[in-house]
């Protein structure tokens, strides 16, 4: 409002805004995000339950740095409940002695830069069979072939998938397919991105049953834990066997387990509940990573041949891009972060909650107010970054802007202590993934299609991709 005040919304449009706002907040986004600054910071009420819309890097330096101590806590949502053990994971939980414990482990033990390093064979074996997938699907080793198009986001998935299975449960997962696991993650983040009614009327419990929202969840749910049970069942009998792979994640924390010697306390359903949150992070947002940058260095041909002559200088003859290639890749590396910037991830951060009564910007903020930090955004605010809406990797060429979100105009994973703990493991997978992309491939939109016509269409979700499978094709391999 003109006077600064935070818009009230009537309680009828509260509701129906808020039953498609997941659907909808992209598509408004660009509308909302270059209103002046007090109309995008948004107080609502969504049902019975008071929320803050954060659409500003101010104001979230404020919820997720100066008052982090205050809005640390987690909304307990239906569908996170209904599927990862009650909220006993890491992301969804909320603030209390379990969490801490459960970041604790995962910051010390699962993804320790330490931990991290631990997996770079992994991570350069599966990048290498990921170009060669490339090479076979485009027809790239039949000189003079008829070019195909390759279907970047489904192999991505893919690559993603099986490092993420890999480094979390080795060859050991009781007989499932690699592949039902990541389907089974799919239709859990599908449903992370549906709103339950009884998340905003709790008096209308029933009305989550009645459209069929219970029996999904509670569906997934099972799957999901049949999955995990035989995956720990397979690590337990294997205790000690020698497979041909260095001690995963899920040893690491059936150690824990067994051990109990460390200050921790978790127990069978503490493990699958952390185990199933490496997977959903690590798969999903670390392919949409890789999916976004792609598709916005192919929409700007310019900036992608820019990129590319760095990695070809930075490798030369060698067969391929390693690990410490990347180090000294700093316009590839600037040109993920302002795909991220574009198109974070998480648009929508997962709901943060107040844990007391306090002050922000000079309001009064009750206790158990939710707070929507919309990075998508923040990370397109004309007031804060110039030529928002341009692809311009440039612009963190010249800021050193980390993912840590320490500046709040950047914070595609977060910030503060509910930020994720698995930003390195994501982003060396990334950044090596687009390497090797950049180096042995040229790459162009199929049919001759003109870069200024290809239209980027963002899905729904929790964590949306490209709403089509991006297809590419590839020229003058090395």
């Amino acid at each position: 409002m003109a006077d600064g005040t935070p818009q009230i919304l009537p309680a009828s449009l509260i509701s129906r805004r808020h039953a498609s706002f997941s659907r909808t907040a992209f598509a408004s986004g660009a509308a909302h995000h270059r209103q002046p600054a007090p109309a995008r910071h948004v107080l609502l009420r969504l049902g019975s339950v008071p929320t803050i819309v954060v659409s500003s890097a101010s104001l979230a330096e404020a919820v997720l740095r100066t008052q982090d101590h205050v809005f640390c806590s987690r909304p307990q949502q239906h569908t996170a409940c209904g599927t990862l053990y009650r909220c006993r994971d890491i992301a969804f939980s909320p603030y209390g002695e379990r969490w801490r414990q459960s970041r604790r482990i995962a910051v010390v033990h699962l993804l320790s830069a330490k931990r991290v390093d631990s997996f770079r064979t992994l991570r350069e074996e599966e990048v290498a069979r990921f170009v060669g997938r490339i090479r076979t699907a485009s027809g790239a080793q039949e000189n003079g072939g008829e070019r195909r198009g390759v279907n970047v986001t489904e192999l991505i998935l893919s690559l993603t998938n099986t490092v993420i299975s890999r480094a979390a449960f080795g060859n050991k997962l009781g007989g499932v397919e690699p592949g039902m696991l990541r389907d089974m993650m799919g239709e859990i983040s599908d449903l992370l991105g549906t709103i339950a009614v009884s998340d905003v009327f709790p008096r209308l419990r029933w009305v989550d049953w009645a459209t069929g929202l219970d029996a999904r969840v509670k569906r997934a749910a099972a799957k999901l834990d049949n999955i995990l049970e035989k995956a720990v069942q397979e690590h337990e009998r294997s205790k000690g066997d020698d497979d041909g792979e260095a001690g995963d994640l899920l040893d690491d924390l059936l150690s824990i387990v067994k051990d109990g010697d460390q200050g921790f306390k978790l127990d069978r359903t503490d493990v699958k509940a952390i185990i199933s949150d490496m997977f959903l992070a690590g798969t999903d947002t670390t392919s949409k990573t890789i999916e976004w940058t792609m598709a916005e260095l192919v929409k700007n041909p310019s900036e992608m041949e820019k990129v590319q002559q760095e990695v070809r200088r930075v490798v030369g003859a060698r067969a391929g891009v390693m690990e410490e290639d990347v180090e000294k890749m700093s316009l590839l590396k600037a040109a993920m972060k302002e795909a991220l910037r574009l198109h974070a991830t998480v648009p929508l951060l997962v709901p943060h909650e107040s844990i007391k009564d306090t002050w922000l910007h000079g309001y009064y903020i009750p206790a158990k107010t939710r707070v929507i930090v919309n990075a998508w955004a923040i990370g397109r605010d004309g007031k804060t970054w110039e030529h928002a809406e341009e692809f311009r990797p440039e612009r963190f060429m010249r800021e050193n802007i980390d993912y840590g979100g320490r500046d709040t105009r950047f914070i595609p994973f977060g910030a503060g202590r509910r930020g994720c703990p698995g930003v390195a493991f994501a982003t060396r997978l990334a950044e090596l993934t687009l390497a090797n992309m950049m180096y042995h491939f040229d790459w162009e939109l199929p049919d001759g299609q003109d870069p200024e016509s290809f239209e980027i269409i963002e899905s729904n979700g929790i964590s949306p991709g490209l709403k089509s499978a991006l297809i590419l094709t590839t020229t003058k391999p090395l």
